[in-house]
């Protein structure tokens, strides 16, 4: 049995693209629900990275894992 207090990652599938969405949604029903305090985040992991366009360089992010939000409950 897991001690009181300890936290687990879970990863959830979610459709590619979709991930601020589903985040999104996933915060409003635990406030709503008010499960605050058994769920402490919901992530979406990002990366940064730099991209040339008209010869200017820019800063971008994009999905470290395309269609998955991690979960720490």
């Amino acid at each position: 049995m897991a001690e009181v207090g300890t936290r687990h990652w879970y990863v959830l599938r979610a459709i590619s693209g979709k991930e601020k969405k589903v985040k999104e949604l996933l915060e409003m029903e635990i406030a709503k629900a008010g499960l605050g305090t058994y769920i402490s985040q919901v992530l979406i992991p990002m990366e940064k990275f730099f991209q040339i366009r008209d010869g200017k360089k820019v800063s971008k992010e994009r999905n470290l894992y395309p269609g998955y939000v991690l979960l720490e409950a």
